[in-house]
């Protein structure tokens, strides 16, 4: 065991976040922990980290354990440069290993410029620099709150691919569902202050947490049965009421108490829409540079109302830009953007940057609107935040009280209480909860508009989106039709076409001298087996082929298989190669050119 959290207490105020909670970490355990914003995953890991205290409890580690620990908003040394943030505490032995390791991380993490002051990033630089930090120094304990947040897709890819095969333990916060499928191998789960473990990835907690959720609804239906007899029978009257069984009336009050009796809280989003015409949006010859970057190039495109678009793309290449384009806060260098009347634009910006943290939660709302049209009727602004899992509480609490993740979930039902018909989302996942998300996905589903959103999270475009727009760099945006998945099988065949195409012309062995060439004894042999091994790798591929045509979710998979089959064709194509070099060398022995 490399750490353990023994009858964790921790109450801010009066909400109680953790209620007498243990968890234990040993050697491989890659835990992911997930609960709805506000109900305790970052104080858990602050806790574990040391970080914070809790108001009772232990947290005991190993002697020697080293934790490293991620925070979600890091905080950093401005004055510092890149390399020397990531290479605090290591010590002189290690330095030269360490160095090396930190550049390679902060490569993968898209940070090339190592002597940069820390002052001069953007805070999702920042957050990258973080990363490399906890992953460099190698730690028994890896405790990540967020990972994910800031990173393009091809960085989730490989932070996904390293911490697979991360020998320490880990413990995470993250919203990425396809992250907690491929890495973690326990579920912790936090809601109402209890702590639920469930082994195996985020798909197996899925099938588990359905069939606990299945006991506890039969559970319920036959206490609420014991409930209505009990309480007949407590109504029957003052006639020998001192006779009736104390231990009944008490076990009676106890049961109604209980909070097993009360509905789960659940998150509700009702399609909340204005009307919208037959014009949309119009992108004509649309160019924009910021200084000599051009980050979009003579681009057109007509959404439709019914589109849904996914943006993809390295960090910096102008995903944000076009949104900023579409809804007018910046204006094209060239080209137009033209907007239909009807259309009512929602943009659920990285930011949050309009919410007054001064104000309380229901006066924020209420701003917006005091009561809105849904298809099931009419809706306060209060009972809207009960749906958004507000409480009477938190709506009276100031808007700067909340978590990160409370306040997106407010920012969120702030746009969609406007009616857009026209919906902008840049990345929306960003500390939003797994079940929040799961509701908006449906919401979407059913949103009567345009749909144009800049995700890293797989999962939610797999969901979401029918196409995909890809920000290549120097103002190219490509168009994919289907998911994500879709998309990276096309890039595959993309690959596979560019290197066919770019691919080394066979030299005919006639065009060379003759008479500096021999058939050796070893290429005699291999004249003798090169059929058969070229037969093998046709079969290898030809296998490979139906694999991959058979992998429609597995995104990673499908990139293994895909590198597989790269590196198959290459060495098939060596052995073509090789196979004309050796039988046109045999023809010229046979004709007495060549000697063996």
């Amino acid at each position: 065991m490399l750490l353990s959290a023994d009858k964790i207490n921790k109450n801010y105020s009066e909400k109680i976040l953790l209620k007498d909670v243990s968890l234990y970490m040993n050697e491989g355990d890659k835990i992911g922990v997930i609960g709805v914003n506000g109900t305790g995953k970052s104080t858990l890991l602050k806790i574990i980290g040391q970080i914070e205290t809790p108001d009772t409890g232990t947290v005991t580690k190993s002697p020697g354990a080293r934790i490293e620990y991620l925070p979600q908003n890091p905080i950093l040394d401005d004055n510092l440069t890149v390399l020397e943030q990531v290479l605090i505490g290591a010590n002189n032995e290690s330095r030269e290993t360490r160095i090396y390791e930190a550049k390679t991380i902060l490569t993968k993490l898209g940070i090339v410029e190592f002597d940069k002051r820390i002052g001069t990033l953007s805070g999702g630089q920042m957050k990258r620099v973080a990363i490399a930090s906890a992953l460099v120094h190698h730690g028994d304990v890896l405790i990540l709150d967020e990972p994910t947040n800031h990173l393009d897709n091809e960085m989730v890819a490989w932070l996904e691919s390293f911490l697979s095969k991360y020998t320490g333990a880990i413990i995470m916060v993250t919203h990425d569902r396809y992250f907690l499928d491929r890495v973690v191998n326990r579920i912790v789960e936090i809601n109402e202050g209890e702590l639920y473990n469930y082994p195996g990835n985020y798909s197996m907690f899925l099938e588990m947490k359905a069939g606990r959720e299945d006991i506890e609804q039969n559970s319920k239906r036959k206490r609420k049965s014991f409930l209505r007899k009990e309480l007949e029978w407590i109504k029957r009257g003052p006639v020998g009421r001192t006779s009736k069984s104390k231990s009944r009336i008490a076990k009676y009050g106890k049961l109604k108490e209980s909070s097993v009796y009360e509905d789960e809280v659940k998150l509700e989003l009702n399609s909340i829409s204005s009307r919208l015409g037959n014009k949309i949006v119009e992108l004509h010859g649309v160019s924009k540079s910021f200084g000599d970057k051009l980050v979009i190039d003579n681009f057109d495109y007509f959404f439709a109302r019914d589109s849904r678009i996914g943006i993809v793309g390295r960090n910096g290449e102008g995903k944000s830009t076009l949104l900023n384009l579409i809804s007018g806060r910046i204006s094209p260098d060239k080209g137009t953007v033209a907007v239909g009347q009807t259309v009512k634009i929602g943009y659920f910006s990285q930011n949050s940057e309009e919410l007054d943290q001064s104000i309380r939660v229901i006066d924020f709302i209420k701003s917006i609107a005091e009561v809105i049209k849904t298809p099931d009727g009419e809706i306060t602004a209060s009972k809207m935040l009960e749906r958004f899992l507000f409480d009477a509480t938190l709506q009276w609490t100031p808007i700067s009280k909340l978590s990160g993740g409370e306040q997106r979930r407010l920012y969120l039902l702030s746009i969609l209480m406007g009616a857009p018909n026209v919906l902008l989302l840049d990345e929306p996942t960003n500390d939003l909860d797994i079940e929040t998300l799961t509701i908006l996905e449906d919401y979407l589903e059913s949103f009567k508009g345009a749909v144009i959103v800049v995700s890293h999270d797989r999962y939610f475009l797999d969901k979401v989106v029918d196409t995909i727009f890809e920000f290549q760099g120097e103002g190219r945006i490509g168009k994919y039709l289907g998911t994500y998945i879709d998309y990276l099988a096309d890039k595959l065949d993309e690959k596979e076409q560019e290197r066919v195409a770019d691919g080394a012309k066979v030299v005919s062995i006639r065009e060379k001298s003759s008479s500096k060439l021999k058939l050796t004894f070893n290429e005699q042999r291999e004249f003798l087996s090169i059929d058969d091994d070229i037969a093998v790798l046709e079969k290898k591929l030809d296998s490979l082929a139906i694999a991959i045509g058979s992998e429609t979710s597995d995104y990673v998979k499908l990139q293994e298989l895909g590198d597989e089959k790269l590196s198959l064709e290459k060495a098939l194509e060596e052995k073509m190669e090789r196979w004309v070099y050796l039988h046109e060398l045999s023809e010229l022995v046979a004709e007495g050119k060549v000697k063996c």
